[in-house]
C-alpha cells in the first residue's frame, strides 16, 4: 500500500523551522506496512497545496498532510481541500461547540478569528483534536483517503496515534519489519565496510544508513511474502549487524546514548562522578536526561575556570601552571578529585578547546583531554575533533560517556593506570 506525506508550511519551506512531522509520521507509517513514496513540503499557498493534493490523490492510496488548519489568513489547507473535491467549506457545529467549552473554561471570549478553525470540507469526515483546536479531518482526493492534521507536532502525533491509525490499519497488508539500530563509535563508511555484502546473502533485506554525529543508524528494512516472514528476517539480519559491529551498536530506535550509559552503569551497580569543563555540562544534561539517572549519577560538576579547578577539585596548582588546563595531567587529577569527593565508583573528566579561538600549535582547536578514574587507576586519553565548537562540544560528550560505558561492559582489569603521550 502506498503513502505519501505533504508537509504544508510557509515557515517549513523558507527553512525557518525544521519539519519533525514528516520524519515521524514515515516511520509510522513504514512500522504499519506502509510504503511511503514521497514526503512533499509546499507554502501556504492554495494553489501549491491543491497541486500537491491532486497529483498526489491520483497515485497513492493514503495521504497523510499537516499544516495550515490554524485561524489566521495564511492558514488555506482547509479551503484549498475543499477546492480539489470540488465541495464547500462549512463550519463543524461539534468542533465549534467543543471549541466555545475550552473558550468558557479558561475565562476568554470566543473570537470570530479563533471559530475559523472549526471549518471543513463539506462532507469530510470529522476526527476532532483531542489536544487542541483546530479539528482534524479525513477526505476523499482521487484514489486516496487524505487525513488533514494540525502541524503542532504534539497535536499531530496525539491525533495520528489515537484518531488515524485505527482508519488506515486496515489498508496495508503488511509485509515488512524494520528495526533500526543506533551506534556510536564507527563511522559511517567504517559500519558501511563491516556490513558490506550482508544484503546480498539475504535475499528481501535492505540497508539503509542515517548520520546524526556522531551517532550512525542501520535501519534494518527486511520485505516478504507476509509479515510474520518480513519480521523473522529483520531479526536475523539484526543479529548479524550487531554481530558485525559489536558494542558499537549501544540501542535501537530513540533510545539515547547516554540511556545505553545508565544501564551499563546499573547492570554493574556502579556509581558515576563528572568533571567538565570544555563541555559546560553537556555530559551532566546527556545523563539527567534520561529517566532514572539519580540511581547512579551523583555529581557534576563544571569547572570552567582554573581557580575552580583548583578549589573544588583539588587539582595541584602546579599541575596548572606546568601543564595547563588542556592536558592529561589535569583531566587526571580533576576525574581522581571528582571521584574522592562523590565517593563514586568511577568519575569521568574532560577538559580541552572547543574553539573558534584558543588553540595552539601543540594544542589546536579540537584538542580534548578525557580521564577516567577507579579503584583500579586512572586512565587518560587524548583526542582530537574537527568541526565547530558545538560539534567539538559534542563529540566530546559522547567520547567521555563511552569511557564509561566501556568501563561498564569490559572486566574491572580494564582500568589500568596509564599516561597519555
Amino acid at each position: 500500500m502506498k503513502a505519501s506525506i505533504l508537509s504544508i508550511g510557509t515557515e517549513l519551506t523558507r527553512g525557518e523551522i525544521t519539519d519533525t512531522n514528516a520524519p515521524w509520521l514515515a516511520q509510522r507509517l513504514t512500522a504499519l506496512g506502509f510504503e511511503v513514496r514521497e514526503i512533499a513540503c509546499v507554502e501556504d499557498s492554495a494553489e501549491r497545496i491543491g497541486d500537491a493534493l491532486r497529483r498526489l490523490g491520483a497515485t497513492r492510496q493514503v495521504v497523510l498532510a499537516t499544516g495550515g488548519l490554524g485561524p489566521t489568513t495564511d492558514d488555506v489547507t482547509v479551503s484549498a481541500a475543499a477546492a480539489v473535491a470540488g465541495v464547500a467549506v462549512v463550519r463543524d457545529e461539534a468542533a465549534l461547540e467543543a471549541l466555545r467549552r475550552r473558550f468558557q473554561t479558561t475565562g476568554r471570549a470566543l473570537t470570530a478569528l479563533a471559530e475559523r478553525q472549526t471549518e471543513v470540507p463539506e462532507g469530510a469526515e470529522v476526527m476532532g483534536n483531542p489536544g487542541g483546536m483546530a479539528p482534524a479531518f479525513r477526505l476523499r482526493v482521487g484514489e486516496a483517503d487524505c487525513f488533514f492534521m494540525p502541524g503542532v507536532p504534539v497535536e499531530m502525533e496525539r491525533i495520528f496515534d489515537e484518531c488515524v491509525v485505527r482508519r488506515i490499519v486496515a489498508m496495508a497488508a503488511p509485509r515488512s519489519y524494520q528495526i533500526a539500530l543506533r551506534t556510536y563509535g564507527l563511522g559511517e563508511s567504517a559500519v558501511g565496510e563491516k556490513l558490506a555484502g550482508l544484503e546480498a546473502t539475504l535475499p528481501g533485506l535492505t540497508l539503509g544508513y542515517r548520520v546524526r554525529s556522531p551517532e550512525v543508524d542501520v535501519k534494518v528494512l527486511a520485505r516478504a511474502d507476509d509479515f510474520g516472514a518480513a519480521r523473522a528476517l529483520a531479526e536475523r539480519a539484526a543479529a548479524e549487524v550487531r554481530a558485525r559491529l559489536g558494542d558499537a551498536v549501544f540501542g535501537t530506535d530513540d533510545e539515547q546514548y547516554a540511556g545505553a550509559v545508565g544501564r551499563a552503569l546499573r547492570s554493574r551497580g556502579y556509581s558515576l562522578a563528572v568533571a567538565e569543563s570544555c563541555t559546560g555540562g553537556l555530559i551532566g544534561a546527556m545523563l539527567t536526561a534520561v529517566p532514572g539517572s539519580s540511581d547512579y549519577l551523583l555529581l557534576d560538576a563544571v569547572v570552567y575556570a582554573n581557580a575552580m579547578k583548583e578549589r573544588v577539585l583539588r587539582v595541584p596548582g602546579e599541575v596548572l601552571i606546568g601543564h595547563g588546563a588542556v592536558s592529561g595531567e589535569c583531566v587526571r587529577a580533576m576525574a581522581d578529585g571528582a571521584r574522592r569527593i562523590a565517593g563514586a565508583d568511577l568519575a569521568v573528566s574532560v577538559s580541552g578547546v572547543a574553539g573558534p579561538s584558543g588553540g595552539s600549535p601543540e594544542k589546536p582547536v579540537g584538542t580534548v583531554f578525557f580521564a577516567l578514574s577507579s579503584a583500579r587507576g586512572t586512565e587518560v586519553v587524548e583526542r582530537r575533533f574537527v568541526g565547530d565548537r558545538a560539534s567539538v562540544q559534542r563529540q566530546a560528550a559522547y567520547a567521555a560517556l563511552a569511557l564509561v560505558r566501556k568501563a561498564c561492559l569490559g572486566p574491572v582489569e580494564t582500568f589500568q593506570a596509564s599516561v597519555c603521550g
